[in-house]
């Protein structure tokens, strides 16, 4: 296997939950309706701002990635929902949709052999393709813990 491939793949496997990654599905599956906008107590975050904010922050990172017109929303506020409630299940569902069809994108974005993975992005100031890819793993795994922590204060995690 050529270096290329493997990086590739190491990085596929990173994205997707592999080895000591908790996979996104796993983490989301089963939230009771009830507790997806309540922050337990000492804790700055309800499961609806974490997941939404995992959502808008790849898909940031992926726009980016991708097209040199996009337009990052505003910095945080941007970032987080405005109420720590999902205002529906549709919302919720929906989330989740958007967050696994984006983390397909970049998956696929990375698969590519046409893909430059080192290479600067031409619209960036030094990213690269590597970098966002490593930074979507970074953040996603970092905000899922943040959901299994939080779930386990809620009493909704084995």
């Amino acid at each position: 296997m050529d270096d290329g491939r493997a990086l590739r793949e190491h990085l596929l496997y990173l994205l997707k939950g592999g080895g000591a990654h908790l996979k996104f599905e796993s983490a989301v599956k089963g939230v009771p309706v009830d507790l997806r906008g309540k922050r337990p107590k000492g804790s700055q975050h309800s499961l609806w701002e974490l997941l939404e904010h995992m959502r808008i922050a790849q898909w940031d990172i992926l726009r980016f990635s991708m097209d040199p017109k996009h337009v990052s929303p505003e910095f945080p506020a941007g970032y987080w929902p405005p109420e720590p409630a999902p205002p529906s299940q549709r919302a919720w569902t929906g989330s989740i949709r958007a967050f696994q069809a984006d983390l397909e994108a970049m998956c696929e974005l990375v698969e590519d052999e046409s893909t430059d993975l080192t290479a600067r992005i031409p619209h960036g100031d030094g990213q690269t393709i590597l970098r966002e890819a490593l930074l979507v793993a970074d953040h996603n795994a970092y905000h899922l813990g943040q959901i299994v922590l939080t779930r386990r204060l809620l009493g909704a995690w084995e």
